[in-house]
């Protein structure tokens, strides 16, 4: 009996040993100009759920910016190239065939951001039309460095 407890635990342990986990997607980001809010939103969300680790490695414009209030923090890096721009939310008029700024869309956007992010955001004189971007040390204080 104590031999086969013996088996029973060296089996085990080799199992273990030699268990095979899934890696984690990486996601690289390069050159997002961004698109509709409600698009990556999703798409971040499924990337949360996922566990998958996105690599900032350029600009990230617009939309793309919400994986800053919904991926973990431990779960994305910055490379030297990263950028983060962000600007008010807008909708495409058909009539003007032009792009307007919507209130409404901005406070939800502002309200997915985190803390650090708003408070950018606020110190540089809050989200307008114009693109404000966010690099280097900014950045560096936010989100680690990729390795």
């Amino acid at each position: 009996m104590k031999r086969y407890v013996m088996l029973l635990a060296l089996a085990a342990s080799f199992l273990t040993a030699f268990q095979i986990v899934p890696a984690s997607a990486e996601i690289r980001i390069t050159n997002d100009r961004g698109g509709a809010v409600n698009a990556y939103i999703h798409k971040y969300r499924a990337l949360a759920a996922k566990g998958e680790r996105i690599v900032v490695d350029g600009p990230c414009l617009s939309s793309c910016t919400l994986f800053t209030g919904i991926v973990p923090r431990d779960h994305v890096c910055v490379t030297s190239r990263a950028e983060l721009g962000f600007h008010a939310a807008s909708y495409y008029n058909d009539a003007s065939r032009s792009f307007e700024p919507t209130e409404e869309g901005t406070r939800v956007v502002m309200r997915i951001y985190p803390a650090a992010i708003r408070a950018y955001i606020e110190r540089h004189g809050g989200l307008t039309p114009e693109l404000m971007v966010m690099r280097g040390a900014d950045l560096a204080a936010l989100y680690p460095s990729c390795r």
